[in-house]
């Protein structure tokens, strides 16, 4: 059974910083191409960030480029959200998304950017 267990989520005063953290299991994680989304409340769910499954490369949403760094590790089955510079207006719960011949999400982890 596919699982992704995202972590590393809480409460950090602005300009601060997270590392969010997302354990893959149940199916080949290194195949897959990996995402972090997040969605605000009343907002859509958008995509912060992606990396493919081998070579790393990445991209990122205009609003966190510069900011926010995604990384893996194939060895660990677990990819990660470096966040940096945090602002208010990157609260809201963060997803992490599997993306190969089939679709997986983990439950979220909550991100509250206040002072």
């Amino acid at each position: 059974q596919a699982l992704l267990v995202e972590s590393g989520g809480g409460l950090v005063q602005p300009g601060g910083s997270l590392t969010l953290s997302c354990a893959a299991s149940g199916f080949s994680f290194s195949r897959f191409a990996m995402k972090w989304y997040r969605q605000a409340p009343g907002k859509e769910r958008e995509l912060v960030a992606g990396i493919t499954p081998t070579d790393g490369r990445t991209n990122y949403a205009d609003s966190v480029k510069g900011r926010f760094t995604i990384s893996r590790d194939n060895a660990k089955n677990t990819v990660y959200l470096q966040m940096n510079s945090l602002k208010p207006e990157d609260t809201a719960v963060y997803y992490c998304n599997a993306v190969w011949n089939v679709n997986y999400w983990g439950q979220g982890t909550l991100v509250t950017v206040s002072s």
